[in-house]
């Protein structure tokens, strides 16, 4: 057992007393209490768990706390510190993207991410940045269309493919 200190948003976060090997999902949810980070499949392959490490998308269900000496951790709780949504978040309301909404954050870290390295995406850009994010609900043209609309690149797109 060994004690971490953690940048997460922007914020310097300590843990105490857990083991090295636990992953990083685990710590944000149950020793910091940030449960908008997801608990989905635990191997890395739907996305709900997805955090920024350094600015890229992440899976936090398979990164050891013990690796993360020294890396800025970002949550969907710290895309909009300001407390007014992030630009994603506010398009995600505006195109009714969520159904059940248990992806959702990982969606939009995902977005996120992809909207900071590349401003104006197109179709095929944003299928590729988001096709290792899963939703049951199959929502990804809505998804989709939020992404253009928080890039500021929305027309009438909805149906499209």
């Amino acid at each position: 057992m060994a004690d971490y200190t953690l940048s997460i948003n922007g914020q310097s976060r300590h843990v105490s007393n857990v083991d090295p090997d636990t992953p990083l999902l685990w710590i944000l949810r149950d020793e910091l209490n940030l449960v908008g980070t997801k608990f989905g499949c635990g191997i890395a392959q739907c996305g709900a768990c997805t955090v920024h490490l350094n600015g890229a998308p992440v899976r936090s269900c398979q990164l050891p706390v013990s690796g993360l000496d020294g890396l800025s951790i970002t949550t969907i709780e710290g895309l909009a510190p300001a407390g007014t949504l992030h630009p994603l978040q506010q398009a995600w309301v505006d195109h009714d993207v969520p159904q059940c909404g248990y992806c959702q954050a990982g969606q939009i870290m995902s977005a996120a991410a992809l909207l900071a390295n590349n401003p104006t995406p197109s179709d095929t850009d944003i299928d590729n940045a988001m096709s290792g994010n899963l939703c049951r609900c199959g929502t990804y043209q809505r998804i989709r269309l939020a992404i253009h609309a928080a890039a500021g690149q929305a027309t009438d797109m909805e149906g499209q493919s």
